[in-house]
């Protein structure tokens, strides 16, 4: 099943337990995949793109993937 629910900084900052900012702070560095939807300039994510980087990157500081 395909989720096609969009995510902000907000909500990928949650999924991931980092504040916003350091999801802005991945973007900005080019570790965050691009946006799948921009509207009036904020950027979104579906969640299931969000999921999948999350299962590629590397384990961060013994954190558990979600």
């Amino acid at each position: 099943m395909t989720d096609r629910r969009l995510w902000s900084y907000k909500e990928i900052a949650a999924h991931i337990r980092v504040q916003p900012d350091t999801v802005r702070s991945y973007r900005k560095h080019g570790l965050l995949p691009p946006p799948d939807h921009v509207e009036n300039g904020k950027p979104f994510w579906y969640a299931d793109t969000v999921r999948k980087w999350v299962a590629s990157r590397p384990r961060n500081r013994g954190r558990e993937r979600d």
